[in-house]
């Protein structure tokens, strides 16, 4: 799985070599612009838009396996923005994952992950490119009641004294190209445990597994029942923590 070509740019963040930075104003959308330039931009692309109140940017990879498998990499991503905010927040705080792109901070919504990939791609075909986009909450939104946003969860309300966001997505990178190391050494199978240890369980006993087109697999404690399958593709497609009219994480 690639993550970066050797082009770039002079650039404010501290990204690792291979990155390229694509600036956008406050009122872009950095998920959906990658999408767009993925095929001219190439991977290790990473798209952000600063504002201060969310954390947004988006990352161009080039995936070297079928779409059906390829998409694991979205498992890298959740990873990866996990383990940066985990050094960043204060510490005993908890950072936790509902599946499969939500994305938890002691128990409250604060952003999530999304995926994208060519539509005319079929399951069997090597995508030309994938595009991983995260949204976090890192301040109350102007536009947003006060009630609504005491609802919300948000990094400079949770013990953040003050929300780097540049030094964050610089450690978002860093993780990024570490488990994609990790993942051509040793396999998947170490991404899938980091990320399955901060997925919150509906019941205690409950043993998950990714499949290796991404799906969850769910064993009922007493080992006896089916396992339960829960479809990636129809999950990323809801994208539950997402609020269109606000463009942000979910309140509440």
């Amino acid at each position: 799985m690639m993550v970066s070509r050797t082009a770039q740019v002079e650039q404010p963040l501290d990204l690792p070599p291979g990155y390229t930075l694509v600036s956008l104003r406050e009122y872009g959308d950095a998920f959906a612009h990658g999408c767009t330039i993925a095929a001219q931009a190439g991977a290790g692309t990473l798209v952000w838009v600063r504002r201060y109140d969310l954390v947004e940017f988006a990352v161009v990879l080039e995936p070297d396996e079928p779409l059906a498998s390829a998409r694991r990499a979205f498992f890298a991503g959740m990873n990866a923005i996990g383990d940066a905010i985990a050094v960043h927040c204060p510490p005993e705080r908890e950072v936790q994952f509902t599946w499969p792109d939500t994305i938890l901070f002691d128990g409250g919504v604060l952003g999530g992950g999304q995926l994208g990939w060519p539509k005319d791609c079929r399951e069997d075909e090597v995508p030309a490119w994938l595009v991983f986009g995260v949204i976090l909450r890192a301040a109350d939104m102007a536009h947003v009641g006060e009630v609504e946003a005491a609802s919300g969860v948000a990094l400079l309300n949770e013990g953040f004294e003050m929300v780097d966001t540049e030094a964050m997505i610089g450690s978002f990178a860093r993780h990024l190209m570490t488990a994609f190391d990790q993942w051509n050494e040793r396999g998947f199978d170490p991404l899938a445990r980091d990320y399955l240890e901060r997925l919150s369980k509906e019941n205690a006993g409950e043993r998950h597994g990714i499949d290796v087109n991404g799906d969850l697999l769910v064993k009922a404690p007493a080992a006896k029942g089916p396992v339960i399958r829960s479809s990636l593709v129809n999950a990323l497609a809801k994208v539950a923590w997402y609020d269109p009219e606000y463009r942000a994480p979910k309140l509440g």
